[in-house]
């Protein structure tokens, strides 16, 4: 039952201070379910932001569902996104009140503008992270920058290109695990 609770409050915690969307979110998920708690690795975390992607829905919260889900099953899927939306569920009625009630409020613009350079460095970081562990196989800046992943080397400028003229995630995400698996199957890793 512990554990339970555990993930409920991890996630409204989450909930609560991802400010701008799913990607802002995954930064703060990273650090509860990697470093707070242990409950994976970093590669198990990009293969649950890789699903998380795929499937349909916001990012967060299947992000949310797929980490319970590997804690503590279908009662662990639950806790998690139910304490991911719950404070999204409160603040939004709570803020769609104050402005339906007050207008248009000058101090809370200027909160929701200053917000945005944060959101933009906590997506960047969680990109950092990325490039970092498909690149490197790290998480954190590597020692030696010249033990380059092949494969990673190879699929990510293809992915980036992809997506730079507007082939869908899906079809992006395909093709690079097709793609992966192809060149991992020649032995080039």
């Amino acid at each position: 039952m512990y554990i339970y609770w555990e993930l409920f409050w991890s996630f409204v915690k989450v909930g609560a201070f991802c400010v701008g969307g799913g990607y802002a979110s995954m930064p703060l998920i990273q650090a509860e379910v990697i470093e707070n708690h242990a409950w994976m690795t970093m590669p198990q975390f990009i293969d649950i932001f890789t699903i998380s992607q795929m499937t349909p829905g916001p990012i967060g919260i299947n992000a949310a569902t797929f980490v319970g889900t590997k804690v503590a099953g279908l009662p662990g899927a639950v806790a998690a996104t139910v304490g991911f939306v719950f404070p999204s569920v409160f603040i939004v009625l709570a803020l769609a009140k104050l402005f339906f009630k007050y207008g248009d409020i000058g101090p809370i613009r200027g909160i929701l503008n200053g917000l945005r350079p944060a959101v933009v460095a906590l997506i960047c970081s969680a990109g950092l992270s990325f490039v970092m562990l498909a690149l490197w196989n790290t998480e954190t800046l590597p020692k030696d920058f010249t033990k380059v992943d092949l494969l990673g080397c190879i699929v990510l400028p293809i992915s980036l290109w992809c997506i730079r003229h507007k082939m869908s995630v899906i079809r992006t995400l395909c093709m690079s695990g097709v793609l992966g698996l192809i060149l991992g199957i020649a032995g080039i890793r």
